[in-house]
């Protein structure tokens, strides 16, 4: 039998769970679920939400995927055929639409569930690996762009981002939905139609003014985006949500546990590729943030179920254990980095999907769901 992740007590709150989220972005309001919105009619009434979710969530995959054949370390993104460039650009915009309205779906099909959100925002959480690296493909490691360290930072900054709105609404019920989020994928859809059109070195320049490479300028957007917009705005609701008296009013400690997992593993992540022999970020870096993106995902789903279920978040996170070990292992010279590095990807990315399709298997049970269909399963 498969282990269960999913206690009573996440299922028993589950049950009493209402979805609240606030949007305020003047470009989701006016422009983006505008577009949604005649965009959803098109999809049939019996297409299940989850549907169009997963889809979403496999074209980004799939951008990884392409990128990585023709591009795995990053040192030649001229190398990249034109057209993948407008097969990417492409991908990237109907992957955007899908998370858009698969919410919308589910409203229009009456078939709304905590399922569907976990479902949703859980694969988020590990397209915060692939969307970012896939733009980090556009600039490559040219005297125009940032060093894979550099970008390493950079993807922290992307998942502080994510996991601070989270743990936003774990303190205060509500999900404020960040500005930088469909600004930053519109961005990275128009920087692939004008790759396409113009060639990578288009970006291979100095901006006048302000003397800043076109690589240096996503490293200061995504720096600015996380510490000087989202983590402030966090800040400043869950501060507002204890002097109005209107949010979980959790003790200091406890209101804090969601980010303690995240800060100790950007703390392993750091001292490896810092003290890596091999200096296994510069020779390896596609492999490393794909293993730090799917610890990270992993991280957050379970920050989001307890955040939806209304139970408390684990302290610690146990996929953090074996990256901690092969970190120890390398900084102290034991041979085999490399495939260690690859060895712990591969079995964290299976540990992470086998919790992701049996809290999906749990929650369709649960509910008396299908995941991917419309139409509920018998009774009998």
């Amino acid at each position: 039998m498969a282990s269960l992740y999913l206690s009573s007590e996440h299922l028993t709150g589950f049950e009493h769970y209402k979805y609240s989220a606030l949007d305020t972005s003047p470009l989701s309001n006016y422009i983006m679920h505008p577009f949604w919105n005649a965009v959803v009619k098109l999809c049939p009434s019996w297409l299940a939400p989850n549907v169009l979710t997963f889809t979403g969530f496999l074209l980004t995959v799939v951008n990884f995927i392409t990128f990585s054949y023709y591009d795995f370390s990053f040192y030649a993104p001229a190398a990249i055929p034109s057209l993948i460039w407008l097969i990417v650009a492409i991908n990237h915009f109907l992957a955007h639409s899908l998370d858009g309205i698969d919410g919308k779906q589910a409203r229009r099909t009456r078939s709304s569930s905590p399922l569907g959100e976990l479902f949703d925002h859980g694969l988020d959480s590990w397209s915060t690996i692939f969307t970012p690296t896939c733009l980090y493909s556009v600039f490559g490691r040219s005297d125009y762009s940032i060093s894979p360290l550099r970008f390493y930072f950079c993807l922290w900054s992307v998942f502080f981002t994510f996991i601070s709105s989270h743990w936003e609404k774990y303190n205060t019920g509500v999900l404020y939905l960040p500005w930088g989020y469909d600004f930053s994928l519109i961005l990275a859809f128009i920087t692939y139609l004008i790759t396409f059109s113009q060639g990578v070195t288009f970006w291979h320049h100095t901006i006048p003014v302000i003397n800043m490479s076109t690589g240096t300028c996503l490293e200061l957007f995504l720096h600015l985006g996380a510490y000087g917009l989202s983590l402030p705005v966090s800040l400043y609701n869950i501060y507002v949500s204890y002097r109005d008296k209107t949010g979980k009013m959790r003790t200091l400690y406890e209101a804090n546990r969601p980010l303690v997992s995240t800060l100790v593993f950007f703390c392993i992540c750091t001292v490896w590729v810092t003290y890596s022999p091999v200096d296994i970020i510069s020779h390896h870096p596609r492999c490393f943030y794909l293993l730090m993106g799917t610890v990270f995902s992993n991280i957050s789903c379970r920050l989001i179920v307890s955040q939806m279920s209304n139970t408390r978040c684990a302290l610690l996170n146990y996929m953090m254990l074996p990256v901690a070990v092969v970190t120890f292992l390398s900084i102290q010279h034991f041979p085999g980095e490399v495939f260690l590095l690859y060895l712990v990807t591969l079995c964290t990315i299976i540990a992470h999907s086998h919790y992701g399709v049996v809290v999906v298997r749990q929650m369709c049970q649960h509910f008396n769901l299908y995941c991917f269909q419309l139409k509920r399963p018998s009774s009998e």
